[in-house]
């Protein structure tokens, strides 16, 4: 790729990774992109490197504005790999003046690289950085979404560099938001907050705060990941704001895996009681869906209702391995139920449901259980528990946690 001016004397200068499919669990089926910003000024600075494998597009990307050698600070935002991959590389060749980085950033690089002869430059929240022309300012983002990440904030082109917020795994050709279609980039970036984000969403509320508490104008959100946010950029913030809250909407979602197919019969009675009872659902079975796309609807959803066969005493390995994945996030303001066939035991409910009770999801009666095959009177019992979550579901909206939920 070639270099991109998004700002006067301000370029992309990133990586594309079109053929990644998974991002430590979360699938990635349109890929990524590793961003990082060169500013040109009388102190030339690079913002954030590229995860190792990409180092040279990086260096080329860079050798088409300057020679790399030229380059007098390296801001490292965050140390994660993907972005900090290719920092002992680009401090070989440049041999930066300053590493410019977060007290918990320089901890996180030695750590990382074993490097303590680096020329560090430590900053925190309301520090700045004079690069000539332009001046760059840091808000620490402690846990949004590693301890060592901050945000740099260039007032003279009221332009925030937010490193791992704000951000989407979507690899393109186009560099700008209002170059593709908004609500394909809208659901990019919902999936990106609720697999990576959402468990830090007081954090979010807090840091939405604090900018405004500093005043900060924003006339564009750059971000380490995805496309820029160059028109509108209140539109994402807003959103992280609704997010942040985990507002949800009549919504259910029931979740299962099957074996010969009982357990999807009880889903599908589960689903039409859902709906008599003025709730609105949509329906996933394991084999098909990842859990990183379920997660993305959890995020408004206000019930879920998660269903297994029992399989040697216990449930389904895709229904541990999504309930493992959502208590790490954290969903709050839920409702929810356990339901599933046995042949001669019958764990998987009790199980389910003590692991809902973990991720303190509000749970509506026992579950159902079903032995073998469903029968009529069975699938009564289903449509009724259908009935029952909508029911809990719905008076949420009296208690208000249906709107916004506790953070």
């Amino acid at each position: 790729m070639r270099p991109v001016e998004i700002k006067r004397d301000v370029y992309w200068v990133g990586a594309l990774d079109w053929n990644i499919r998974d991002f430590h669990g979360y699938s990635t089926p349109k890929g990524t992109t590793y961003n990082a910003y060169l500013v040109i000024d009388e102190k030339i600075t690079l913002f954030d490197t590229v995860k190792k494998p990409f180092k040279n597009d990086l260096i080329e990307c860079i050798s088409k504005i300057i020679d790399p050698k030229l380059i007098d600070y390296l801001v490292v935002n965050h140390v994660e790999m993907d972005h900090s991959g290719s920092v002992p590389d680009i401090v070989e060749l440049v041999g930066p003046e300053k590493v410019v980085c977060s007290p918990m950033g320089k901890k996180a690089l030695v750590d990382h690289y074993g490097r303590q002869d680096w020329p560090y430059h430590v900053v925190e929240t309301g520090q700045s950085l004079k690069l000539g022309k332009k001046t760059v300012s840091f808000l620490e983002t402690r846990m949004l979404h590693w301890p060592d990440s901050m945000m740099s904030y260039i007032a003279e082109d009221k332009l925030l560099l937010s490193s791992d917020g704000f951000g989407q795994h979507w690899a393109t050709s186009q560099r700008f938001n209002d170059e593709v279609d908004v609500a394909e980039l809208l659901g990019h970036a919902a999936k990106y907050y609720a697999n990576i984000l959402l468990l830090f969403s007081p954090l979010v509320q807090k840091l939405i705060a604090k900018v405004a508490e500093l005043g900060i104008e924003i006339d564009m959100i750059a971000p380490d990941h995805g496309l820029i946010w160059r028109k509108d950029p209140g539109r994402i913030i807003q959103a992280y704001e609704k997010w942040s809250r985990q507002e949800s909407s009549r919504k259910a979602l029931v979740i299962y895996d099957t074996m010969w197919q009982a357990t999807e019969k009880m889903a599908c009675a589960i689903g039409e009681g859902l709906k008599e009872g003025g709730l609105d659902f949509k329906m996933f079975n394991l084999k098909f869906s990842h859990r990183s796309d379920i997660m993305t609807e959890v995020l408004d959803s206000r019930a879920l209702v998660l269903g297994s066969a029992t399989i040697n005493n216990g449930m389904m390995p895709a229904m541990a391995d999504l309930l493992s994945y959502m208590k790490g996030l954290r969903p709050v303001g839920k409702v929810g139920a356990a339901f599933g066939a046995y042949g001669w035991s019958g764990e998987a409910v009790k199980l389910i449901s003590e692991a809902m009770r973990g991720i303190d999801i509000n749970l509506v009666g026992e579950g159902v259980r079903v032995k073998f095959s469903p029968k009529k009177e069975d699938l009564n019992r289903c449509i009724e528990l259908g009935r029952q979550v909508a029911r809990a579901a719905l008076d949420l909206d009296v208690s208000g946690l249906g709107a916004s939920a506790r953070s």
